[in-house]
């Protein structure tokens, strides 16, 4: 078998595992030639080539047509319905959202741009609702613990954000407009030169969601979230064997929640007195009006970031390539919770250089190196006038080195063995925590397998190991709001993760389905509980925790023109990790998907039910009344959720759209209870989360492409 035919073959078995299989045709014999690939650059020539692939293992693909017609805004709209994710919103107040796979908590998940870790844990608090989506080519979900060669920490798994790279000169507008205050307004513009040597894009995004209070009782139980991008990436190449690529973003992200009042933040701000009223709510009862004064619910964060990548790619012959990355973001946030005042500022640097060599006709290695420096320092004012408060900045360094070999067993096998050697520091660098809490060097391998039982059946095996080092935890069970005394850490070893998991994939001419399962046990698992006075501490767990998954994923082309789809899933966890979340995660859902293609007619629909839950499992417990015996129900009901959109194409050039998300407007505040509570001390929180927070949005908007 020839070389090209060794690396097409890594290509094709990475892209054909989607979970969502009817979303992304399959692959013929007839596709699998590398004459037939047309050539639109350097490194667009090795990915179609299978020179840069890292994996075999499964993966979900969302691509463009899925991200529109789900009118995904942002990253965590786009991924929220796929199989073994689940978008987690952990306050009704900040809008905190944690992205979870194969049911590990949100900070187990790396999300990378364009392959590069460029979000670090701090990032993924309130940055994934930022991410836009306009310039998006496809999200790709790996899932599983080592799912990337160089994020190793990915213990749930990776979301890779990849760039739409431009083939022709164009501009693409659109406009959407919600009822309320809601919009997107976005624009990518292309330039593609003559020869085609040399790509640019320009994509601006500004979108805005309004808060909802869906009980009326003057507190939002969604927030408002502002959000403006500008994204520039330039891809040239200089020779026939090299590639640049440069991006460059900048993300200004507001989120406001709490009161309704619509005085923004800075005259909430200049009426701030530090002195609470003295009753919250009519009647110390939650569910009946606000009476307090509005900075006591009020929860505002302004996050700015900006990333650059720099990757140069040059290719040494028809056997041997290289890719020299480096990246930078820088994260700043400033935050405001009920009257604790924090501001954070986290720096990455990442340097890889990653090596492709195509050693026989069976065998593809990838090898390199690459180092990670993240720091962080954090401050708070409200903090410093606590004789108490000790800070949480920290100073955290990865060095590593990576192998990988692909290796095509059999017409039938193949074989992705891998492993990385890592030398980890982990420094909580506050004069209260003297030394390197942890500094270790370890050994991850992983392997993952693919086996053609037949031209249309083939089963995939992954088994990996992962670590992370718990660096930061203030929006861990909302930790900051009894932040004032400051945050006590007890952590002195990484987080040790084991993982395997089993797809059966089944192709069909109409008929597709992939069964999954997996399993994940992670050690020193870390916590968050409280000192004897009542300080939040970072710990970690004594004992092992565990996680089972398993998901059914089925397409049927019904016609030419429609095509169905359901996921079915379920979630074992044991009694550490349900102890370790800080809001109930799902058990049971299902999801049904019809997608409907007709000339200048589309239709997209997703109908998801969630299953019902003891939430005493997970630890919680308040009451609605301030002083009363009588808690709050701790049986969260099933209920359903119903997105719709409908578009039609006018014109070569423009289309027009209609949609709504959540169109039953079902919410927990409306139809459950509130998310808000009093805990046994007396204190008043925004917790006690199962269900919809946004109830029905309805959007009208147009396209303008040419």
């Amino acid at each position: 078998m020839p070389c090209s035919r060794l690396a097409l073959s890594v290509f094709i078995t990475a892209c054909t595992a989607s979970g969502y299989a009817n979303e992304t045709p399959p692959i013929t014999d007839e596709s699998q030639s590398v004459e037939e690939v047309v050539a639109v650059g350097v490194r667009q020539r090795l990915y179609q080539a299978g020179a840069l692939m890292d994996a075999i293992q499964k993966t979900e693909v969302i691509d463009e047509h899925i991200i529109e017609a789900r009118q995904a805004v942002n990253l965590s709209q786009a991924i929220a319905a796929s199989p073994g994710v689940r978008v987690s919103n952990e306050c009704s107040m900040c809008g905190v959202k944690r992205i979870m796979l194969n049911g590990m908590r949100g900070e187990h998940t790396t999300i990378l741009t364009d392959g590069v870790p460029l979000h670090t844990m701090l990032a993924g608090y309130y940055a994934v609702d930022a991410i836009a989506t306009t310039g998006v080519e496809r999200i790709e979900v790996a899932r599983g613990a080592g799912a990337s060669l160089i994020a190793p920490e990915a213990i749930g798994g990776t979301i890779n954000v990849v760039s739409k790279e431009p083939d022709r000169t164009g501009l693409e507008i659109n406009g959407t407009f919600e009822e309320g205050d809601g919009y997107l307004i976005s624009a990518m513009g292309t330039l593609v030169s003559d020869d085609g040597r040399l790509r640019t894009s320009l994509v601006t995004q500004f979108d805005r969601h309004d808060k909802v209070d869906a009980d009326d009782n003057g507190v939002s139980e969604a927030p408002l979230q502002d959000n403006r991008n500008v994204i520039l990436r330039v891809s040239g190449d200089p020779t026939d064997r090299d590639n640049l690529t440069f991006r460059g973003a900048y993300i200004d992200s507001e989120i406001f929640g709490g009161t309704m009042v619509r005085s923004g933040i800075d005259s909430l701000l200049r009426d701030f007195d530090g002195t609470p009223a003295a009753q919250m709510f009519q009647e110390n009862d939650v569910r009946k009006q606000f009476t307090g004064k509005p900075w006591e619910t009020t929860e505002w964060i302004d996050t700015e970031r900006m990333e650059l990548t720099v990757s140069w790619l040059h290719e040494f012959g028809d056997r041997f390539n290289a890719t020299l990355t480096g990246a930078y973001s820088q994260h700043d946030q400033e935050s405001f919770y009920e009257g604790f005042d924090y501001a954070a500022r986290d720096k990455l640097t990442y340097l890889d250089l990653r090596n492709n060599y195509i050693l026989n006709a069976n065998h593809l290695l990838t090898f390199g190196v690459d180092r990670r420096d993240e720091q962080m320092r954090s401050h708070s004012l409200a903090g410093d006038a606590s004789d108490n408060y000790i800070e949480d900045s920290f100073d955290y360094r990865v060095t590593g080195f990576y192998l990988q070999d692909a290796w095509l067993a059999s017409d039938a096998l193949e074989v992705a063995l891998a492993v990385r050697i890592d030398n980890v520091e982990a420094d909580f660098v506050t004069p209260e925590k003297p030394g390197t809490e942890i500094e270790q060097t370890l050994i991850s391998p992983r392997i993952d397998a693919q086996y053609r039982h037949t031209d249309q059946l083939s089963s995939r095996v992954s088994l990996g190991i992962g670590y992370r080092a718990p660096l930061s935890f203030f929006e861990t069970d909302h930790g900051i709001l009894d932040a004032g005394d400051g945050f006590a850490i007890d952590v002195d070893d990484l987080e040790r993760s084991k993982s395997a998991t089993y797809a059966l994939s089944f192709e069909g001419n109409r008929l597709t389905s992939t069964l999954s399962m997996a399993y994940t046990r992670v050690d020193n698992l870390s916590s968050v509980s409280a000192t004897p006075g009542g300080v939040p501490l970072l710990t970690q767990l004594d004992d092992s925790a565990l996680a089972l998954s398993s998901d059914l994923a089925l397409g049927y082309k019904l016609t030419d023109s429609l095509t169905l789809g359901a996921t079915l899933e379920h979630f074992d966890y044991d009694r550490n990790f349900e102890r370790a979340y800080a809001i109930a995660p799902i058990e049971d859902r299902l999801t049904l998907t019809a997608d409907y293609e007709n000339g200048r007619w589309n239709a997209y629909a997703t109908a998801v039910w969630t299953g019902s839950r003891d939430l005493s499992r997970y630890g919680y417990e308040g009451r609605n009344i301030l002083g009363e015996s009588l808690e709050k129900s701790t049986s969260a009901q099933a209920y359903w959720t119903l997105d719709v959109r409908l578009s039609r194409d006018i014109g070569d050039h423009l289309s027009v759209y209609l949609g709504a998300y959540n169109l039953f407007d079902k919410t927990q505040a409306g139809d459950m209870q509130t998310p808000l509570f009093w805990d046994s001390t007396g204190s008043y929180d925004v917790g006690y989360i199962y269900g919809p927070l946004r109830g029905r949005e309805i959007y009208a908007g147009v396209k303008f492409e040419l």
